[in-house]
């Protein structure tokens, strides 16, 4: 390389460097302040700039990212830089692809020492944001070496009836978030999207911890993104924090949603949020055109559990003994047979349990004599320091053409499952 050509490397080498850190300096931490605990969802949306244009190549931007990387770690630099060039071309928004773009200018000119090598005094400049860069770099190409074995599913999807067509799963610790889809043959994992959790990282406990909830939740709605800031990206889909078990234990806080980004912010770093679970716009667009509201279960977990289909049926087949013993007490009418299935803290919406046993003797009453059917039954099993089980089925007395659909929350005490929740949605 002539001196000439090495002055001009560098000049464009500085040039490059001083337009990545003002990208991270203004799509890194500093953005718009928001409380994913409460929310106003009727913000103006006059001055609401539009969306980039460039949906496919967004959704396919993390592929084009991993095969540079691939690309470099064969040693192709030249084809790895013409396609990071593109990348970095086609999504300025997206900081990470910026970094590897930098990355493979600095490698024309000197070894690489580390992802985001660039000169220290620039380092200090946006010493916070390089190091998420580079940490969202790690667990996306971590997350995608180390993928479950195929065939496996995370071990609280115990079953899912019929109807539940698609369920969610995030793993905090990898930075993911998998979308599966309930096929006639089993749950089959159909994508999975790199995401953001809270600043704090998880186990919320408190409004305000800036934490994201562990447990079993449900979608329940979906706000259009014309009601939305910003700051949301391209939609939202609240999910059902606090819950059951998590208002059991004085759990406070909500809000809880997934959403997308800024129009200017591809990705946040892994612990970037509030307490909601953030996601690309397209990987967020794809998730709202596919799920249903109400009826999509996700799981979020520190680390997800990948098991076999066939080592959940133990602890299913424990469970739906269980079940079906509380179904025949009640088939036979037995109120106190009943009664011994709940635990002495049940509560159904706000009712303690003497305060709802009349309206079990009332129901059973008008279903006397009549077997009880169940349908289309999900279980959902949820272990942390005790073992819980959310079911949620149809409740039919034999020869009736319309039941109620009911969710339960079931504890294990001593070994046996007992009932600290019921109510019908």
């Amino acid at each position: 390389m002539t001196s000439s050509t090495h002055a001009q490397c560098h000049t464009l080498l500085r040039g490059f460097t001083a337009i990545a850190i003002s990208l991270m300096l203004v799509g890194g931490p500093v953005f718009a302040k928001s409380r994913d605990d409460k929310r106003d969802a009727k913000a103006s949306v006059a001055s609401k700039p539009t969306l980039p244009a460039t949906q496919s190549k967004e959704g396919v931007a993390e592929a084009r990212l991993i095969e540079i990387y691939n690309l470099i770690g064969q040693g192709a630099n030249r084809e790895a830089f013409i396609k990071a060039e593109k990348l970095a071309e086609e999504l300025p928004h997206f900081q990470l692809a910026q970094l590897v773009y930098g990355d493979l200018l600095v490698a024309r000119t000197r070894p690489l020492n580390t992802l985001g090598d660039v000169p220290s005094t620039m380092a200090q400049e946006a010493p916070g944001p390089l190091k998420e860069l580079r940490e969202e770099s790690l667990r996306r190409v971590k997350a995608l070496k180390e993928r479950p074995a195929p065939g496996t599913i995370p071990s609280q999807f115990l079953q899912l009836a019929p109807s539940t067509r698609h369920a969610i799963a995030v793993d905090a610790s990898r930075s993911r978030l998998y979308l599966f889809e309930n096929t006639a043959t089993g749950l089959q994992l159909v994508a999975d999207y790199y995401i953001s959790v809270g600043k704090a990282g998880t186990l919320k406990s408190v409004e305000g911890d800036q934490r994201t909830p562990l447990g079993v939740y449900y979608i329940t709605s979906n706000l259009d993104r014309k009601s939305l800031k910003d700051f949301y990206g391209s939609g939202a889909l609240p999910i059902s924090y606090p819950n059951v078990l998590d208002a059991k234990r004085g759990k406070t806080g909500g809000g809880i949603w997934l959403h997308g980004t800024p129009p200017t912010q591809f990705s946040r770093p892994p612990l970037a949020t509030d307490g909601c679970v953030v996601l690309a716009n397209p990987d967020l667009d794809h998730i709202i055109r596919t799920v249903e509201v109400r009826a999509t279960p996700v799981v979020i977990a520190a680390q997800l559990q990948w098991v076999a289909p066939n080592n959940t049926k133990t602890v299913a087949r424990g469970f739906e003994d269980a079940l079906f013993a509380w179904r025949n007490a009640k088939t036979a009418g037995d109120v106190n047979q009943v009664l011994s299935f709940y635990t002495p803290d049940f509560n159904s919406n706000g009712k303690n349990l003497s305060q709802w046993t009349p309206l079990l003797r009332g129901e059973m009453d008008k279903t006397q004599g009549k077997t009880i059917q169940l349908k289309d039954t999900s279980y959902l099993h949820w272990v942390d320091n005790a073992e819980t089980m959310v079911t949620t089925f149809g409740e039919v007395a034999e020869g009736s053409r319309i039941g109620w659909t009911k969710r339960q929350y079931w504890i294990r005490q001593n070994g046996q499952w007992k009932i600290f929740y019921e109510g019908v949605l």
